[in-house]
Protein backbone atom coordinates (compact mmCIF):
# COMPACT_ATOMS: atom_id res chain seq x y z
CA UNK A 1 0.00 0.00 0.00
CA UNK A 2 2.60 2.03 1.03
CA UNK A 3 4.55 1.27 -2.31
CA UNK A 4 2.06 3.28 -3.93
CA UNK A 5 1.56 6.47 -2.61
CA UNK A 6 4.19 9.41 -3.07
CA UNK A 7 6.48 8.77 -0.74
CA UNK A 8 6.87 12.34 0.26
CA UNK A 9 3.35 13.25 0.18
CA UNK A 10 0.39 13.22 2.71
CA UNK A 11 -0.95 9.96 3.52
CA UNK A 12 -3.74 9.06 1.66
CA UNK A 13 -7.02 8.45 3.39
CA UNK A 14 -10.98 8.35 2.84
CA UNK A 15 -11.25 12.18 3.87
CA UNK A 16 -8.03 12.94 0.72
CA UNK A 17 -10.09 10.86 -1.24
CA UNK A 18 -13.05 12.49 -1.07
CA UNK A 19 -11.43 15.97 -1.40
CA UNK A 20 -10.10 15.28 -4.39
CA UNK A 21 -13.24 13.76 -5.81
CA UNK A 22 -14.88 16.79 -5.24
CA UNK A 23 -11.96 18.82 -7.12
CA UNK A 24 -11.96 16.85 -9.59
CA UNK A 25 -15.92 17.96 -9.80
CA UNK A 26 -15.48 21.06 -9.49
CA UNK A 27 -13.14 20.99 -12.62
CA UNK A 28 -15.09 18.52 -14.70
CA UNK A 29 -18.42 18.39 -13.88
CA UNK A 30 -19.74 14.93 -11.95
CA UNK A 31 -19.41 12.81 -15.94
CA UNK A 32 -15.42 13.96 -15.50
CA UNK A 33 -15.62 11.87 -12.20
CA UNK A 34 -12.96 8.63 -12.33
CA UNK A 35 -11.00 7.31 -10.07
CA UNK A 36 -8.27 7.73 -12.40
CA UNK A 37 -8.62 11.52 -12.50
CA UNK A 38 -9.38 11.19 -8.77
CA UNK A 39 -5.82 8.97 -8.58
CA UNK A 40 -4.29 11.85 -10.43
CA UNK A 41 -5.15 14.80 -8.60
CA UNK A 42 -3.72 13.09 -5.61
CA UNK A 43 -0.59 11.95 -7.44
CA UNK A 44 -0.70 8.17 -7.09
CA UNK A 45 -1.92 5.45 -9.05
CA UNK A 46 -5.11 4.66 -9.35
CA UNK A 47 -4.97 0.97 -7.42
CA UNK A 48 -3.94 2.78 -4.42
CA UNK A 49 -7.04 4.20 -4.24
CA UNK A 50 -9.21 0.83 -3.73
CA UNK A 51 -6.95 0.06 -0.63
CA UNK A 52 -9.13 2.90 0.80
CA UNK A 53 -12.59 2.02 -0.78
CA UNK A 54 -14.28 -0.73 -3.02
CA UNK A 55 -15.37 1.41 -5.74
CA UNK A 56 -17.04 4.49 -7.06
CA UNK A 57 -19.94 3.75 -6.01
CA UNK A 58 -18.81 3.61 -2.65
CA UNK A 59 -16.87 7.07 -3.69
CA UNK A 60 -20.42 8.81 -4.54
CA UNK A 61 -22.17 7.41 -1.09
CA UNK A 62 -18.88 9.05 0.76
CA UNK A 63 -19.47 12.26 -1.11
CA UNK A 64 -23.34 12.55 -0.58
CA UNK A 65 -22.61 11.68 3.07
CA UNK A 66 -20.25 14.84 3.49
CA UNK A 67 -23.06 16.93 1.94
CA UNK A 68 -25.47 15.42 3.93
CA UNK A 69 -23.31 15.51 7.22
CA UNK A 70 -22.91 19.59 5.76
CA UNK A 71 -26.83 20.23 5.99
CA UNK A 72 -27.39 18.48 9.26
CA UNK A 73 -24.76 20.04 11.24
CA UNK A 74 -25.42 23.21 10.14
CA UNK A 75 -29.12 23.35 11.48
CA UNK A 76 -29.69 25.80 15.03
CA UNK A 77 -31.61 24.22 18.03
CA UNK A 78 -35.28 25.04 17.05
CA UNK A 79 -38.18 24.30 19.13
CA UNK A 80 -40.41 22.18 17.35
CA UNK A 81 -40.18 19.43 14.87
CA UNK A 82 -41.92 22.03 12.30
CA UNK A 83 -39.16 24.43 12.63
CA UNK A 84 -36.53 22.01 12.62
CA UNK A 85 -37.94 20.59 8.82
CA UNK A 86 -37.99 24.14 7.54
CA UNK A 87 -34.42 25.16 8.61
CA UNK A 88 -33.49 21.26 7.16
CA UNK A 89 -35.12 22.03 4.03
CA UNK A 90 -33.26 25.29 3.60
CA UNK A 91 -30.14 24.09 4.97
CA UNK A 92 -30.27 21.07 2.49
CA UNK A 93 -30.78 23.28 -0.67
CA UNK A 94 -27.41 25.14 0.66
CA UNK A 95 -25.57 22.18 0.71
CA UNK A 96 -26.32 20.83 -2.62
CA UNK A 97 -26.00 24.22 -4.23
CA UNK A 98 -22.46 24.90 -1.90
CA UNK A 99 -21.10 22.02 -4.63
CA UNK A 100 -20.94 21.64 -8.23
CA UNK A 101 -23.43 18.58 -9.57
CA UNK A 102 -24.14 18.35 -5.53
CA UNK A 103 -28.08 17.59 -6.23
CA UNK A 104 -27.22 15.34 -9.06
CA UNK A 105 -24.36 13.50 -6.88
CA UNK A 106 -27.03 12.53 -4.04
CA UNK A 107 -29.61 11.44 -6.41
CA UNK A 108 -26.62 9.03 -7.78
CA UNK A 109 -24.99 7.90 -4.67
CA UNK A 110 -26.20 4.58 -2.98
CA UNK A 111 -25.92 3.78 0.81
CA UNK A 112 -22.66 1.69 2.50
CA UNK A 113 -23.73 -1.74 1.93
CA UNK A 114 -22.21 -1.98 4.93
CA UNK A 115 -24.99 0.77 7.10
CA UNK A 116 -27.11 -1.19 10.03
CA UNK A 117 -30.61 0.79 8.57
CA UNK A 118 -31.98 0.59 11.91
CA UNK A 119 -29.15 2.18 13.62
CA UNK A 120 -28.63 4.85 10.38
CA UNK A 121 -32.35 5.49 11.12
CA UNK A 122 -32.02 6.20 14.54
CA UNK A 123 -29.27 8.49 13.78
CA UNK A 124 -31.34 10.03 11.32
CA UNK A 125 -34.47 10.38 13.26
CA UNK A 126 -32.31 11.85 16.44
CA UNK A 127 -33.04 15.83 16.27
CA UNK A 128 -36.72 14.92 14.98
CA UNK A 129 -37.49 12.77 18.15
CA UNK A 130 -36.13 14.71 20.58
CA UNK A 131 -38.63 17.01 19.52
CA UNK A 132 -41.30 14.38 19.86
CA UNK A 133 -41.96 12.72 16.63
CA UNK A 134 -41.11 8.80 16.65
CA UNK A 135 -38.29 7.76 14.76
CA UNK A 136 -40.64 6.07 12.15
CA UNK A 137 -42.20 9.47 11.57
CA UNK A 138 -39.54 11.43 11.73
CA UNK A 139 -37.66 9.51 9.01
CA UNK A 140 -40.90 9.51 6.77
CA UNK A 141 -40.92 13.08 7.02
CA UNK A 142 -37.36 14.26 6.70
CA UNK A 143 -37.66 11.40 2.95
CA UNK A 144 -40.75 13.74 1.78
CA UNK A 145 -38.04 16.98 2.64
CA UNK A 146 -35.30 15.33 1.34
CA UNK A 147 -37.23 14.25 -1.93
CA UNK A 148 -38.57 17.73 -2.32
CA UNK A 149 -35.38 19.92 -1.73
CA UNK A 150 -33.15 17.49 -3.83
CA UNK A 151 -35.84 17.83 -7.18
CA UNK A 152 -35.82 21.45 -6.84
CA UNK A 153 -32.09 21.70 -6.30
CA UNK A 154 -32.24 19.68 -9.63
CA UNK A 155 -34.05 22.21 -11.25
CA UNK A 156 -31.80 24.92 -9.87
CA UNK A 157 -28.88 23.64 -10.90
CA UNK A 158 -30.10 23.10 -14.94
CA UNK A 159 -29.71 26.89 -16.05
CA UNK A 160 -31.99 26.40 -19.04
CA UNK A 161 -34.32 25.24 -17.08
CA UNK A 162 -33.69 28.13 -14.37
CA UNK A 163 -34.07 30.88 -16.58
CA UNK A 164 -37.05 29.66 -17.73
CA UNK A 165 -38.95 29.14 -14.34
CA UNK A 166 -37.67 32.40 -13.19
CA UNK A 167 -39.37 33.99 -16.03
CA UNK A 168 -42.61 32.84 -14.38
CA UNK A 169 -41.83 32.96 -10.57
CA UNK A 170 -39.74 33.93 -8.10
CA UNK A 171 -37.73 30.66 -7.81
CA UNK A 172 -36.43 31.28 -3.97
CA UNK A 173 -39.73 32.49 -3.25
CA UNK A 174 -41.25 29.47 -4.80
CA UNK A 175 -38.81 27.40 -2.86
CA UNK A 176 -39.94 28.60 0.84
CA UNK A 177 -43.58 28.46 0.13
CA UNK A 178 -43.70 24.72 -1.22
CA UNK A 179 -41.40 23.60 1.46
CA UNK A 180 -43.76 25.56 3.99
CA UNK A 181 -46.70 23.57 2.71
CA UNK A 182 -45.08 20.32 2.77
CA UNK A 183 -44.20 20.67 6.46
CA UNK A 184 -47.98 22.21 7.38
CA UNK A 185 -49.39 19.50 6.04
CA UNK A 186 -47.46 16.98 8.02
CA UNK A 187 -48.80 19.40 11.35
CA UNK A 188 -52.38 19.04 9.38
CA UNK A 189 -52.56 15.60 8.93
CA UNK A 190 -51.45 15.01 12.59
CA UNK A 191 -54.30 16.98 13.81
CA UNK A 192 -56.44 15.26 11.88
CA UNK A 193 -55.42 11.96 13.38
CA UNK A 194 -53.31 10.90 10.79
CA UNK A 195 -49.76 10.25 10.60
Amino acid sequence: MAGMQRENGPKLDRARLVAAAFAVIEDKGLDGLSMRNVAARLGVQAPAIYWHISDKAELLGLMAREIYGGAYDSIPRTGSWQQWLIRFGRALRQAFASRRDGARLCALAQPSPQADPARRAERIAAPLVALGLDRRTAVSRQAAVIAYTLGWAMYEANGPMREYLDEMMIFEDSFQAGLAALVDGFARSDAAGGA
